[in-house]
């Protein structure tokens, strides 16, 4: 009689325990390098925006699960965190899933942009309606048919400039309203702003100047270190309650085009580890006593 034969039933056992190992290994593997990974929570902010406005989305901690993101447009990422920007207004469900299994919902409203309406006209201004003062702001004529132009921003009582494209710096205080004439129009476009003051001097024994350099190079520093992943309430809280007067939807405009609340534009910064902050211009509300604007200036390395 073989081996083989002699000791059937001690082979088919071993081959049965084998068996029995490779799958609990195979088991606990998926169980916990793969299940048990999703155990960070899934975010996305803000869930109401207007067209334009950047929708962040993080796993919070990251994992090493299969993950997606589909935001509802056809778009989707891969990625633990980022960004993203809608194309039209409407309502979209952004589904996050996590090994083809674990799916969370978010519902988010995208909103069109308002524009004040001031009249039947072919052209139309583009520009903020709250500005500060010494500010760079940005004015922009919409228009298919106009060739010429001219701009009076309320403060000189002449033409200012004849371009498309104007930037205008207000040296003085208060509400404007600019006046775009065009070879298209019969009367000019208006467009109302209002110019807030710079920060007032803090210190008694600093000029004017060295006041507002002060202000705004203390957010440059703290909003860089929230950009580099320092501590968000050490940093997010000091300005908050030194400048804000602990007003966290203070309007923070971003290269002159984005425009967000003083929170969500903090919140975004923690994602976004490229960010460098070039300059920060504070605008102070009298009446307030405090800091309500924020004129940002910053790049991705």
């Amino acid at each position: 009689m073989s081996y083989i034969k002699k000791n059937k039933e001690r082979t088919i056992l071993v081959i049965g325990i084998t068996f029995i190992l490779c799958f609990l290994v195979v088991y606990f593997f998926q169980k916990y390098f793969y299940s048990s990974k999703f155990s960070g929570e899934a975010s996305v902010y803000p869930t109401v925006l207007q067209l334009g406005d950047t929708l962040y989305f993080s796993e919070n901690p990251p994992s090493h699960s299969l993950k997606k993101w589909e935001f509802g447009d056809g778009d989707l990422s891969l990625e633990d965190k980022g960004f993203h920007l809608y194309k039209k207004p409407g309502f979209y469900q952004v589904m996050y899933t996590v090994n083809e299994k674990n799916i969370q919902a978010f519902s988010i409203e995208v909103k069109p942009n308002t524009k004040e309406n001031y009249g039947d006209y072919f052209t139309e201004i583009d520009a903020p309606t709250e500005a500060m003062q010494y500010e760079n702001v940005m004015f922009r004529a919409v228009t298919d048919k106009a060739t010429m132009f001219s701009w009076k921003f309320g403060e000189s009582g002449t033409i200012d400039a004849k371009d498309p494209f104007a930037i205008y710096a207000y040296q003085q205080v208060g509400d404007f309203e600019v006046y775009l004439y065009t070879d298209e129009t019969a009367y000019p476009v208006v467009h109302k702003i209002k110019i807030y003051p710079s920060f007032k001097n803090l210190n008694e024994e600093l000029d004017v100047e060295d006041g507002y350099k002060l202000i705004d190079n203390d957010f440059r520093e703290h909003l860089q270190q929230i950009a580099n992943g320092a501590s968000f309430n050490n940093h997010y809280n000091y300005l908050v309650n030194t400048y804000l007067c602990q007003n966290e939807n203070a309007v923070v405009s971003v290269n002159t085009t984005k425009r967000n609340s003083f929170y969500y534009y903090c919140m975004g910064l923690r994602f976004d580890q490229k960010a460098v902050i070039q300059s920060v211009k504070a605008g102070f509300n009298e009446e307030a006593n405090c800091v309500t604007k924020l004129s940002i200036v910053q790049v991705s390395n």
